[in-house]
């Protein structure tokens, strides 16, 4: 038997206990991809329609191109987004969420507002306890 970090052990209570021991690994890195700030971002400007890589970016302040096509690339693979590439000169290619994806964005919509909606009072705990926005986010 192995402990908890050693993804042999299911949990006896909880939200884990309905999931096997064999799914936890997959399911924590599905978690990281949708939890990942940039995925949520992409997938809460994405609600309202296709939309092409440079208007995406306009949409999402601070993203670089190397982590917005990183990203899109992921959200891809997993089949949260769909890519289209239209064969016209100049190329065109559009990105929208798929069902998949769309079933997502009521949450991460939610998740933002909620961080929006709390911000001043994050930043005053954070003031409290010393921590300033830039040390918060290094690993």
């Amino acid at each position: 038997m192995q402990d908890s970090a050693g993804n042999g052990m299911a949990a006896t209570v909880g939200p884990c206990a309905s999931i096997p021991a064999d799914h936890m690994a997959f399911i924590r890195q599905v978690l990281d991809r949708v939890g990942d700030k940039w995925s949520m971002l992409i997938i809460a400007v994405l609600e309202g329609g296709p939309m092409r890589y440079t208007d995406l970016q306009r949409q999402i302040p601070g993203i670089s191109q190397r982590m917005l096509t990183h990203t899109l690339r992921q959200l891809t693979e997993d089949g949260f987004i769909s890519r289209t590439a239209y064969a016209e000169v100049p190329p065109r290619v559009e990105y929208a969420l798929t069902p998949l994806g769309g079933g997502l964005k009521d949450i991460v919509k939610q998740l933002i507002g909620w961080t929006a909606d709390h911000h001043d009072e994050v930043r005053a705990n954070r003031s409290r306890a010393g921590i300033t926005a830039s040390s918060a986010s290094r690993p």
